[in-house]
């Protein structure tokens, strides 16, 4: 029997519909007006499921609606019914209960802690042009050096560099196999998640270098705030493009990307409390690149 994938969101949001073909979506009362406008954006129809308070056991509820859409996916909007999982969730539905499916970031993440040293080797040693010309642009607005956080420090080649340059560097990385190639290259790191971890500081500056590219817009923006809080500059690399995508590229094994045009990028990093000093653009392997350095508003 073909399961049901059910995705699980709160009301308004977007998250893990991406790539996804929704054959309905179904609410609660209490969220039938984001449910309806969820489903005229979709073009698939909606339907009101009774509140939790009817006395039917959320399992039941939730099996009814896999037992009507098997091999196919749905949205389910019901903040009143209480799963015990934190939203967004997909969760795939076979009859007999269900398997929750990891987030898009949990397998990307998946693929960094297996193939870190495929990484290194598909990266420049050193950093290059545009990248290059973002540290001097950092050094310019530091001059005596800083105390810098480093999200995904990755192959911990930045930090290298930063140091070089007169800063004090935190590095960090979500993949243990990163801190742990970091550690034996003798320089210290730690394993910091940046959607669910505590930055900490204050810091000068926090760095990420093709991180940012990993979050979905609400992540994205849910990290942009926790770096307003932790430092008075950020800079970062993220990619151009539009919408998200899966890839296998370079590491033969699955990365989720979100991609980025410059005017929605620079409204979230002003909605997020930044104010943009340089803003480059660079056209890379397969797309072009932004390297952006702001300062706390």
């Amino acid at each position: 029997m073909c399961p049901a994938r059910l995705i699980l969101l709160a009301p308004g949001s977007r998250e893990r519909l991406a790539g996804e073909r929704v054959a309905a979506v179904y609410a609660t009362p209490a969220a039938e007006q984001p449910a309806a406008v969820l489903a005229e954006e979709l073009g698939v129809p909606h339907a009101l499921l009774p509140a939790q308070a009817d006395g039917r056991p959320v399992e039941a509820v939730v099996g009814e609606i896999a037992d009507q859409h098997r091999g196919e996916t749905v949205v389910v909007i019901a903040p009143e019914l209480d799963l015990g999982l934190e939203l967004p969730a997909v969760i795939e539905h076979e009859g007999d209960g269900w398997t929750v499916q990891p987030t898009p970031n949990e397998v990307t993440l998946a693929t960094y802690e297996q193939a870190a040293e495929r990484f290194r080797d598909s990266i420049p040693k050193q950093a290059i042009g545009p990248l290059v010309e973002l540290f001097d642009r950092i050094d310019a607005e530091l001059p005596g050096g800083g105390y810098v956080l480093e999200l995904g420090s990755g192959t911990g080649r930045d930090a290298v560099e930063l140091e070089r340059r007169g800063h004090r560097v935190r590095r960090t990385d979500a993949a243990g196999s990163f801190v742990e190639m970091i550690r034996a290259d003798g320089h210290e790191a730690e394993r910091l998640n940046a959607l669910t971890g505590d930055f900490g500081g204050p810091y000068d500056l926090v760095f990420a270098d093709a991180v940012f590219l990993h979050f979905t817009p609400e992540q994205l923006a849910q990290v942009l705030r926790k770096a307003h809080a932790a430092a008075e500059y950020l800079a970062f690399t993220t990619s151009e493009g539009t919408g998200d995508e899966w890839s296998n590229r370079f590491l033969d094994l699955p990365r989720h990307f979100t991609k980025w045009q410059e005017q929605p990028l620079r409204t979230l990093l002003t909605a997020t409390g930044w104010t943009v000093l340089s803003w480059q653009w660079a056209q890379a392997r397969t797309s072009g690149w932004y390297y952006v350095l702001a300062r706390r508003t």
